[in-house]
């Protein structure tokens, strides 16, 4: 197999503007000329070795940092919003796409805000009654939008608040035991714990300073609504410091991602960062197991695996994701090069839709993306009852994943055939802009891609496509 070249221009660029150095003073830490220095941050050569070794030695960076998945994410979301068909006879070529995602992000990133924002004008122009007169009628992105990307463009990691969690939690006994450290450390504060069999699963009173939580809820939930509650008292001027470096552009988003970061802090604290990757390798990403050993839920498990992404101490990059019945993506963050539908549903031969026929079973499957990488995916269904008779129950399935090479640090990858070609299932992101010919479950055309109809012959589909 040949060896991929790396291409980091922005990253270099980014690294040395932050470092506050000009490019002759960065070319002379590098050990390279000027004109190469310029090269290479303008893409037209790739890092050298050399270079590679300099910015570990001189810096102290983590050269994993140079090959994160931001471009191949941002051609992604660039090439889904390019499907839309108002770009249908002025779609630019992949490699277009790759060469702005790598040389100028910043644009990327203002070209899909923009087409979010003419996709926002065009959902309200078709609702024009209800808008008419209103004030908050606003053509920028939603704050759910808005926080949902917050995250997504820094990996799902926030390390400030992981390092936050993982100090308070050494203070404790243990994974475990972060149920009672979480009700003492807010005993220590003023704070009374009830459990109460109310319907909502958390509820705070500031004036009295009496949390209640559910009786209804999962031990692992209630311990986990003590350490959010906690998270929003204690460490209040960290999440307002992280939200002032975010800039949201609402009050709404930004009290949106507090409630975020106050979770983040609670998952890191339940599954504090050393203590889980370690259990994480030593138990070979067993989700039932890492569940007994910290006093956490499936879920939860499976989304603080895909977190791990801490400069120099990463864990195996996966994918997270959790949908409803209807095939809504509810919660998505990826670290590998498969990136989800921002719009619309997700590929219908993904596994993590047959997870709600197998309840409490673990659904395994061998996939292979368009672009010819393969992973290794675990669906299950994490079914939430409402807690007594006739209290609805919620739904969902979580999927987790990783690329296939990375199978030996997986248990469930034992039992797979994974050097058969034929075990792995054809899968993709959307329907509009996966360029597979002959999907028995396709739902609409590739956009980016002519048809060809014939009246007289009918295959999978009432098309074929060129």
């Amino acid at each position: 197999m040949a060896t991929q070249k790396l291409y980091a221009g922005a990253k270099l660029r980014e690294m040395r503007t932050r470092l506050g150095l000009t490019q002759k003073d960065f070319a002379g830490k590098l050990g390279v000329s000027l004109p190469y220095l310029n090269q290479m941050e303008n893409n037209n050569r790739p890092v050298s070795t050399t270079v590679v070794l300099a910015l570990a030695q001189e810096f102290g960076l983590d050269v994993t940092e140079l090959s994160t998945g931001d471009s191949e994410r941002l051609v992604s979301d660039m090439r889904e919003a390019l499907a839309d068909p108002v770009f249908a006879d002025v779609a630019p070529p992949l490699a277009d796409l790759r060469l702005t995602a790598s040389n100028a992000p910043a644009l990327a990133r203002a070209f899909l805000a923009l087409h979010r924002s003419y996709r926002q004008t065009h959902e309200r122009l078709a609702s024009l009654d209800e808008a008419l007169g209103r004030e908050d009628a606003r053509i920028e992105a939603s704050p759910w939008e808005e926080v949902r990307d917050f995250f997504h463009y820094c990996d799902n990691y926030i390390d400030a608040v992981d390092r936050a969690a993982e100090n308070f939690a050494q203070q404790g006994r243990g994974p475990g035991h972060m149920r009672d450290t979480a009700m003492a450390a807010l005993e220590g504060i003023g704070v009374r714990v009830d459990l109460a069999d109310i319907g909502p699963m958390r509820d705070y009173d500031a004036e009295t300073r009496v949390l209640t939580l559910s009786t209804r809820a999962a031990p692992q939930t209630q311990a986990f609504q003590m350490l959010l509650q906690l998270a929003l008292l204690q460490q209040d001027k960290l999440l307002e410091a992280t939200l002032d470096f975010a800039r949201f552009r609402s009050e709404e988003a930004r009290a949106i991602a507090k409630i975020g970061l106050a979770n983040y802090f609670a998952g890191a604290a339940l599954m504090p960062y050393g203590a889980f990757l370690n259990a994480a390798q030593e138990t070979r990403h067993d989700l039932e197991l890492l569940g007994a050993r910290f006093g956490a839920s499936i879920e939860q498990v499976a989304h603080r695996l895909s977190t791990l992404q801490r400069p120099g101490a990463k864990g195996i990059p996966f994918f997270f994701a959790r949908v409803d019945q209807a095939g809504t993506i509810t919660k998505r963050h990826s670290a590998t090069r498969l990136q989800f539908a921002r719009f619309g549903g997700a590929c219908p031969l993904w596994n993590v839709h047959r997870a709600f026929e197998t309840p409490s079973r673990f659904l395994l499957q061998l996939a292979e993306t368009p672009d010819g990488v393969r992973y290794i995916n675990l669906a299950r269904d994490v079914s939430k009852p409402g807690g007594s008779f006739g209290a609805p129950v919620r739904r969902y399935a979580i999927a987790l994943g990783c690329e296939l090479r990375h199978a030996d640090a997986l248990v469930y990858a034992d039992k797979l055939d994974v050097n058969n070609a034929n075990a792995f299932e054809p899968i993709g992101i959307s329907c509009r802009i996966c360029e597979r010919k002959t999907c028995h479950q396709r739902s609409v055309p590739p956009l980016e891609r002519r048809l060809s109809i014939d009246a007289n012959r009918r295959g999978v589909l009432p098309y074929e496509v060129r």
